[in-house]
């Protein structure tokens, strides 16, 4: 790929759908730019609470507040300026802003806000990087060679590596969330570039603060682009760029602090040794939501030596050497039945210096780990004094603590791993399935792995039982799920997931100082003896790759920091506080819109451990006690929605430059009144007046709790759960949050979202290609739950046609409609002129049985479409209120039109104003249009409120799904002969010539029919259907007939529908009299059908035989001896028809 394609911004969407006729989008997004201004101009967006002036402010307390004026408060994770927004971001928007348009439906005052998180490292690193490469290739990168990115190293970011989960009690991400999607590309000018930023104007983001200043705006613009009903005026960005915000955050890491819910100690975290601090989860290109996972490293004291060994380390060790191998544990308490230990035969190690007389041998990996865990003299260093290949050491004797057999050996395994522990495994093949696989195959092969057969023979000692697998756990599971050999990967990670969660869980130890106790307690107390007792020490490491945004390999670090006591009691947190949050979870007081984000809230509680909340790298908030460090970025943005109900009162910038509505300085907002402010005390001492106070506080007491939380699922293993902590902690309970609806992953054309595969689009791109409804349904299509939506680039662009037609038709309809009297009217008038549209010929006066089943029809979608809108279930609410509205629509017309009376122009412009409501929450630029230019209402849709509609009617219902399903029948049977007339099949009628349609209507159910059903009555209990006593009081003869009918209503029963309606068997509606008046549709819709004749089939000689009567059409009110088989299947809802000849 050449380098000017690879920079090209538009490059990274080039696999997306090209759009070649653009009138009908253009049309659309003029309309689109009118009303967003219209809608800025007029302040249509900007909500507050009702003033103390209303309601003083100890008048009313705020649940009559909010009793009195309903109000609704959303947001999403603010997103971070590093970049522009993508289609992601516009569907994790999506939801808070569909919601609001809803509330204001619901006539509640709905606050939607953003603002700018710029905290952390990301801007801080990229602009080191930029200034870099400026110093190395000039101001405007002249002196950069371009050939360098099509055939130079590209250095991507390597892939997380995930083996089975190390800890099964611990959560462990299954993969990395991908940061960055530019691409590979190797510096930073070249992605700012493909980013669409001018690259004369690159070295301006050498100075941080240029972040901050360019891309807020662009967020603006594309969100406004899109039509989100933002409150602009309380946004702001984050760090001490704003010095408002920046006080409210000192502020609240000084009550935390106060409360006892930051502490200070050593803790292992992970660490960027390049960036000299911890790396967080926003300060990571790679392992994001990666932990640190700790271990026991046992010593295992050299005895002897192989010859292999011994040449290699000649030299290299003082006489005095102790050496030891040093395997990683999770399970102390098995060390009991350790037999060998493993190496990888393939791996390169090294043996490392701690003292003059103590050396360890583990990979180099596990080693630079340790160096920063304080196990070597000097802070990362680790000095390696020899390398061997894991099959130079095979055949080692070694101490093995704990063990019943003193001494083992190191044998060869094939499997182990240099990435992950000490790339040194100990070996316990009573409790771990990959351990008794492996000595198995060694004893077996002992020849070819080139070791001694009795080595791999040791004795295998039970050391844990339990309830399912007995004491030799291993070996059952091994069997049970017929592993042959090591090779087996998929059914040994299975195995070793259950042989861990098993023991931990459900094991009591049999061996060993602490037998008779459960493994759970006894896995600390074996830890903490070999600890005490010089044979192991403790280790940790980063779960899986991490790798910072200035590209180093991450480590885990045992430092001094300051840290939130998040976690159970168990994971060494404040297990009151966490108990707080889990009580609020289980409350019913918070919506989860899920149980599978309720499951992952509840889950995370379970594991989430103690979390470092300063760094020395970055932008962002100084820790106020120790100013040397930085508030990291997952720890100030967990309360600031409580910061966007006061913000527009002290700035009108996000800057905090320029005063807002109060002339009120950052200096004056001291702890004492963000106390207030946010109900911590009930008085205040200070220099601002006592009405302004009030009035801020109000906002507060108005708006919270926050009523909906919007974000990916990727938030709820750290950021969500921190903003459920931090609420428990400083707030009173009635301000807890209300709701946080966690959204999937957002992909494109069913594919990941990615610049490099050319399957990318932004927020803007996506606007500028669909417009914005278009957009916004698409969004809406999308998806719901919390598994990963689908944004269709097809579903945008066949909504463009939808809206286009749809507000021609409309326009058309209100603009040049025909009015006429009556039916005769409507025909002579279409008859008498030739017109493009005949819609437009409507009628007035008495509506007909076409319009009640279109106004019925239309009354039950409104209720639907609020009840889905209610849930948040955005793709069924575009269907009930737009698919199916134009569904039901184009039924009516249809009808009305084969009946040649036209449609009725009250229910005409009723559509089209329901309609323009039911769309108004999704698409709300072209819901304006029509609302203001077409219906001439006289204010903005925005504050319409949600439509009152009667309740449906049953009959009606039952009538319109009737007419329906038979007209589809009649269609259907017609169209069947049509297709063995084609394939020139015998036939009972030509359908391509004049014919008749002679319907058959049943007077009632069939007699024997009756017999059955009081049977049935009888044995129902009213839950259940005694089958035997039914069949039992059937006739024999009558079997074989009865059985389907029975089934049929036993099936209806058993799905729980009501008894009464099962046995009862009434329609809701006259038969005849709908089919008398579907007879002109269906006149109109069959194809030369000049005839339409309904009989109605009753009952003759006591139930014996039918006969029939004519009802409609040609020799009404005539007997009809002779019916055909089709008459004698007929029942009430299911007529039978027959076509003929004319």
């Amino acid at each position: 790929m050449a380098a000017q394609d690879v920079l090209d911004p538009s490059n990274g969407s080039k696999n997306t759908m090209k759009i070649e006729n653009t009138e009908k989008r253009d049309t659309l997004i003029d309309i689109e730019k009118k009303y967003q201004k219209k809608w800025a101009d007029d302040h249509v967006f900007e909500i507050d609470a009702p003033t103390t002036a209303e309601f003083p402010f100890d008048s009313i307390t705020p649940a009559e507040l909010h009793q009195k004026f309903p109000k609704q408060m959303v947001n999403f994770a603010f997103p971070y300026m590093n970049g522009s927004l993508h289609a992601g971001h516009a569907f994790t928007s999506s939801k808070m802003e569909f919601a609001t348009g809803f509330a204001r439906m619901e006539g509640k005052r709905a606050l939607f806000p953003l603002g700018y998180h710029c905290t952390g490292m990301p801007i801080k690193a990229c602009a080191d990087k930029l200034i870099r490469e400026v110093e190395m290739f000039g101001k405007n990168f002249e002196g950069y060679a371009e050939e360098e990115l099509a055939n130079g190293d590209a250095n991507p970011t390597p892939a997380p590596t995930q083996d089975t989960k190390a800890d099964i009690t611990k959560h462990v991400t299954k993969k990395s969330k991908a940061v960055a999607k530019t691409g590979k590309m190797k510096y930073q000018f070249q992605i700012m570039q493909a980013q669409g930023v001018p690259v004369e104007e690159i070295h301006k983001f050498c100075d941080t603060d240029h972040w901050l200043q360019y891309y807020p705006p662009i967020c603006q613009r594309d969100m406004t682009s899109i039509g989100a009903r933002i409150d602009w005026r309380r946004s702001f960005v984050t760090t001490d760029a704003n010095p408002y915000f920046d006080s409210f955050v000192r502020w609240q890491m000084r009550k935390l602090k106060e409360l006892g819910k930051i502490k200070f100690g050593k803790r292992y975290t992970v660490y960027s040794p390049k960036d000299g601090q911890p790396c967080l989860d926003h300060d990571r290109s790679a392992g994001e939501g990666v932990g640190v996972q700790e271990y026991t490293a046992l010593k295992l004291k050299v005895k002897e030596w192989p010859e292999a060994a011994q040449k290699l380390l000649s030299g290299k060790l003082p006489s005095s050497a102790n050496v030891y191998f040093v395997p990683a544990t999770l399970r102390p308490e098995t060390m009991y039945g350790q037999t060998c230990c493993f190496v990888g035969p393939n791996i390169t190690y090294g043996i490392f210096k701690v003292t003059d007389d103590e050396y360890y041998f583990c990979s180099d990996r596990a080693a630079r780990n340790m160096a920063f865990q304080s196990v070597f003299p000097e802070w990362g260093v680790f000095p390696k004094v020899a390398e061997l290949q894991g099959s130079d050491v095979v055949g080692t004797l070694v101490n093995a603590p704990l063990s019943v057999h003193k001494e083992v050996r190191i044998l060869p395994m094939e499997t182990v791993k240099a990435t992950k522990g000490t790339g040194v495994v100990t070996s316990v093949p009573s409790d771990s399935p990959d351990d008794y696989a492996t000595v198995m195959d060694l004893a077996k092969k002992a020849e070819y792995y080139g070791i001694k057969k009795e080595w791999a023979e040791l004795e295998i000692i039970p050391i844990i039982e339990t309830p399912k697998y007995g004491n030799l756990t291993a070996a059952t599971l091994v069997k049970q799920l017929k592993i042959q050999s090591p090779k087996d990967a998929k059914p040994l990670a299975e195995a070793k997931d259950e042989a861990y969660k098993e023991g931990f869980y459900n094991g009591k130890m049999i061996y060993g100082e602490f037998k008779g106790k459960p493994v759970s307690e006894a896995k600390n107390l074996v830890r903490k003896s070999l600890i005490d007792a010089g044979d192991a020490f403790n280790y940790a490491e980063p779960d899986g790759l991490v790798i910072s945004r200035s590209g180093d390999d991450c480590v885990a670090a045992h430092l001094d920091q300051w840290f939130l006591n998040y976690g159970t009691s168990a994971n060494g947190g404040d297990g009151e506080w966490c108990e707080e949050v889990f009580k609020h979870l289980e409350s019913g007081n918070i919506n989860m819109f899920s149980s599978e984000t309720k499951h992952q809230f509840e889950q995370v509680l379970g594991w989430l451990a103690q979390w470092a909340c300063a760094r020395s790298y970055g932008l962002g908030t100084k820790l106020p006690w120790d100013e040397a460090f930085l508030v990291e970025s997952l720890s100030d943005s967990t309360i600031y929605p409580s910061y966007y109900t006061i913000s527009h009162y002290l700035h009108s910038d996000i800057f905090g430059t320029k005063p807002g509505k109060f002339d009120i300085k950052p200096s004056q907002m001291t702890d004492e009144v963000w106390d207030y402010l946010y109900c911590r005390r009930d008085t205040v001492n200070c220099d601002i007046p006592i009405d302004q106070l009030q009035t801020m506080k109000r906002e507060f007491q108005y708006f919270y709790p926050n009523d909906m939380r919007g974000s990916g699922k990727d938030l709820i293993q750290n950021h969500l759960t921190f903003y459920l902590y931090i609420h428990v902690a400083l707030f009173p309970k009635e301000y807890w949050p209300r709701g946080i609806r966690a959204n999937g992953h957002l992909l494109l054309n069913g594919e990941k979202m990615a610049k490099s595969t050319g399957n990318f689009l932004t927020l803007s791109g996506a606007v500028e290609k669909f417009g914005a409804d278009a957009t916004r349904i698409a969004l809406a299509d999308a998806g719901d739950g919390i598994d990963d939506a689908n944004f269709e680039e097809t579903s945008a662009n066949a909504a463009i046609l939808r809206l286009h037609t749809l507000k021609e038709w409309c326009e058309e309809m209100i603009h040049d409609a025909r009015l006429v009297q009556s039916p005769e009217e409507f025909a002579k008038l279409r008859d008498a002129e030739k017109m493009k549209n005949t819609d437009v010929i409507q009628r007035t006066g008495p509506k007909n049985f076409w319009d009640e089943l279109f106004e019925n029809e239309l009354n039950g979608l409104v209720k639907e479409t609020f009840d889905n809108y209610s849930s948040t279930s955005y793709k069924a609410a575009l269907k009930t209120g737009f698919y199916d509205f134009l569904l039901a629509r184009d039924s009516w017309r249809s009808a009305t039109a084969g009946a040649s009376v036209g449609m009725h122009h009250d229910l005409v412009k009723r559509y089209i104003e329901l309609q323009a409501l039911m769309l108004a929450p999704i698409a709300p630029h072209w819901a304006e249009y029509i609302w203001l230019e077409v219906l001439k209402k006289p204010s903005t849709i925005q504050n319409a409120l949600w439509p009152e509609v009667p309740a449906t009617v049953p009959a009606l219902t039952a009538a319109r799904e009737y007419v329906r399903t038979t007209a589809s029948n009649i269609t259907s049977a017609e169209g069947m002969q049509q297709k063995k007339l084609a394939k020139g099949k015998n036939v009972d009628y030509d359908p391509n010539k004049d014919k008749r349609l002679t319907i058959y209507v049943a007077a009632s159910f069939p007699s024997w029919q009756n017999s059955i059903i009081a049977t049935m009555r009888d044995a129902f209990d009213g839950l259940s259907l005694d089958m035997k006593a039914v069949t039992s009081k059937v006739p024999k003869p009558e079997l074989k007939r009865a059985m389907p009918f029975i089934q049929e209503l036993k099936k209806r029963l058993d799905s729980k529908e009501p008894a009464k309606e099962v046995f009862e068997r009434k329609l809701a509606f006259d038969e005849v009299e709908v089919l008398t008046a579907m007879v002109p549709y269906l006149k109109a819709t069959v194809k030369k059908c000049l005839q339409v004749q309904v009989i109605k089939v009753e009952d003759a000689d006591g139930g014996k035989k039918k006969k029939g009567v004519v009802v409609v059409g040609e020799g009404e009110g005539s007997p009809v001896a002779e019916l055909p088989q089709t008459a004698e299947g007929a029942v009430p809802g299911k007529p039978g028809y027959l076509f003929a000849n004319v």
